[in-house]
Parts: C-alpha cells; sequence; structure tokens
C-alpha cells in the first residue's frame, strides 16, 4: 500500500478534475476567446470554472483572474499592486517567512529602491501584532503575508491587517497567499479584509499549470503579464483551458470544509499522541496550526534519511518546502529551534482523504528507521 503524505507539496488530482479535463480536451477545445461556436463552447466551460472558484471565496465570479499557477498569482498581484501605487508611497511590509515566490518578488522591489521591512516571527510562526501596526505608516503601498505557513502550518491573523492600514491612513492595498489555506479553512476575501488573494489548483487535487487571483471589485492592479489582454488584462495569454476546468471541478469537490477540517484535526491530534511516544521525536507546528500539515523533528537522524527510509516503504513525505529542496529551512531557523532539530525536520501534509490506518503505518515506519539506524 503506498501511502501519501505531501500533499503541501502537491495533491493527487481527483477523479471529477480528470474527468473535466478529458471532456475539455476532446470536445470544448477551443480559444475562449474565439467567437465561433467552438469559442463559445470553450468561454463556458471557462466562466463555469470562474463561478466555481468564486463560490469557494464566497465572492463574485468577476472578481476572479485565473493565472498559470499559485506562484505567478502572488507575482501578478505583488508587482502590480507596487507598480499601480508606486506614485503614492515607497515602503512594502511583509513577514521573513513567505514562500519562496512572494521573498523573491521582494528582493527585486528591493533592488528597485523599495522599501521592504519584513516581520521577524515568533517562536510559533506568527507575526507580532503590535509590529505590525508599528511599521505601517501613511508611505505603505502593499501589505503582503501568507494566510497559512506552507512549512510549520501557523494560520496568521491576517484578518487584522485591514485595521493596521486603515487606523495608520496608508494607501497600502492587502494580498495574502492563500495557496495552503484555500480548500482547508475558510478564505472570504469579505472577512479577511484583502483585495488580493492568491490561490492554487494542484493543492486541492485539482491539475498543475492554474491558479487564480481575487482581486476585489474597484481595485486596480498593473498587469505584469502582458500580451493578448486575457482575463481582463490582468494576465495575457490564451487561458489553460483543460488546467482551468480541472481546477474548478476540483473546487466543486471540496464538500463540507468545516467536516474535513474537524475530521484531519482527529487523524492528526491521534497521529502526534503516537509518534510523540518516539524518543527524540519532537513537534514543531504550534498546537493550534493548521492539522493539515505536521512539521515534526526526529532527532538524530538527517531529514533525507528519514524521508528516503519512509519511502522505501511506500511512504512518501518531505523534508520540508518542496521549493527549497536540499536546504536547511529557513523558517525552522528563523523560528528558532537548534540545529538538531533543524537538520532532522520533516513535513508531514495530510488531506481530506487520510486515513487513521494510514497515518498508524506511518507512525510504525517512524520507530523502524529510528531503531534501525540508531542501533
Amino acid at each position: 500500500m503506498e501511502i501519501y503524505l505531501d500533499n503541501s507539496a502537491t495533491t493527487k488530482v481527483c477523479p471529477e478534475a480528470v474527468n473535466e479535463m478529458v471532456e475539455t480536451l476532446t470536445h470544448s477545445w477551443g480559444n475562449p476567446s474565439s467567437l465561433h461556436k467552438k469559442g463559445v463552447e470553450a468561454s463556458r466551460v471557462l466562466e463555469n470554472a470562474r463561478a466555481r472558484i468564486a463560490r469557494v471565496f464566497s465572492c463574485s465570479p468577476d472578481e476572479v483572474y485565473f493565472t498559470s499557477s499559485g506562484t505567478t498569482a502572488n507575482n501578478t498581484a505583488i508587482f502590480g499592486a507596487v507598480y499601480a501605487n508606486r506614485r503614492r508611497g515607497n515602503r512594502i511590509v511583509t513577514t521573513s517567512l513567505e514562500h519562496p515566490s512572494v521573498n523573491e518578488a521582494m528582493k527585486r522591489l528591493e533592488e528597485q529602491g523599495f522599501e521592504v521591512i519584513r516581520l521577524r516571527p515568533d517562536k510559533f510562526g506568527r507575526f507580532s501584532l503590535n509590529d505590525l501596526y508599528s511599521v505601517i505608516n501613511k508611505n505603505t503601498i502593499l501589505v503582503s503575508i501568507m494566510m497559512v505557513n506552507n512549512e510549520l502550518g501557523t494560520i496568521n491573523p491576517v484578518q487584522n491587517i485591514k485595521t493596521a492600514v486603515m487606523r495608520a491612513g496608508a494607501p497600502a492595498l492587502i494580498h495574502v497567499d492563500a495557496v495552503q489555506a484555500f480548500g482547508k479553512i475558510h478564505v472570504k476575501p469579505s472577512k479577511i479584509g484583502a483585495d488580493l488573494i492568491s490561490v492554487s489548483s494542484h493543492k486541492i487535487h485539482g491539475p498543475k499549470g492554474a491558479g487564480a487571483l481575487y482581486i476585489k471589485k474597484g481595485v486596480r492592479i498593473k498587469p505584469y503579464v502582458v500580451g493578448g489582454g486575457q482575463e481582463n488584462g490582468v494576465f495575457s495569454g490564451t487561458e489553460a483551458m483543460p488546467n482551468i476546468a480541472g481546477f474548478g471541478a476540483a473546487a466543486a469537490e471540496l464538500g463540507d470544509i468545516d467536516a474535513s477540517f474537524e475530521k484531519v484535526r482527529g487523524v492528526r491530534d491521534r497521529f502526534i499522541e503516537k509518534v510523540t511516544r518516539i524518543p527524540g521525536v519532537y513537534i514543531n507546528s504550534p498546537s493550534d496550526s493548521l492539522p493539515y500539515i505536521i512539521n515534526m523533528s526526529v532527532t538524530g537522524l538527517p531529514s533525507q534519511t528519514v524521508v528516503n527510509s519512509l519511502s522505501e516503504r511506500g511512504i512518501y513525505i518531505s523534508a520540508g518546502s518542496a521549493c527549497k529542496r536540499g536546504h536547511d529551512s529557513e523558517v525552522l531557523k528563523a523560528i528558532g529551534l537548534p540545529s538538531d532539530r533543524t537538520h532532522s525536520a520533516i513535513r508531514i501534509s495530510m488531506s481530506r482523504f487520510t486515513t487513521d490506518e494510514e497515518m498508524n503505518e506511518t507512525v510504525d515506519a517512524i520507530a523502524a528507521a529510528v531503531s534501525r539506524i540508531r542501533r
């Protein structure tokens, strides 16, 4: 039996998404910008997928713009917001624990002369609200903070950003990277207070090659990818219709998000209770983190050794973010974990389909690896 526990890197495409993609590839394969019958068919598929994503957001379909990935959604939001508002200020506020698609964008903006303030995390990976209030001023044009940390599962209080911006009288747009949150907890723009929200298809059992950016009605950003003006000029390029159709189908299959959350939390808690009986095992994720993500250390065993040992048994986990392969986690170092914990850290990330049986097998595999390698 194969056990897949690297769902924060990517998820298995659900059958409904596969069927939708095949239908789009074989029947509704036209260009949605074309005005003939095949184009109209494709346009209907496109707008159906947009409506499905909008229902998960609880927003209007015309506030959803498709991109090619979560990374391009983040880049489009960040560069688009900054370039549209650069005459109103020069300061950008983010955190030191952002995904590389945000962090690298910030480095480029610094090279261009923008002032980037990175909030430091506490030992749980959260930013301080006091720090947030202190750094946002009237010169701030963008605040970009992730909703759920992709390595720890820490849930950030992004709903407080709007208050901080309003108190400072700042012209800042608010961007939230919700790639790890979408479909697992409610991501409702009206409650978060965000102007821009990035999400991705392949984190919710949709295909790779599709993402989406929520843009609040009335908010203007400068297009970062230009060309034919698709997606109302926000993200040009002929839409990847099979991927988008699969994304929409996966969103429609999310079901009761709250029920899935509670089910996964139970599976996580039972796993943690068992795995922490193994000597030298420590949980790095905070207790109130997103239950889908468990970051832990098996001290004395290098991360990749544990990953390889479990992989030999058909259990697939990761040593951290798939985007920082082969390097000690900057996130874990930033929250102050000692080197024996960072060198031995692994990430187990579940889906709503993960079972207690699979997690029990994983505990046994970790215990066996510890016994064999330490001996």
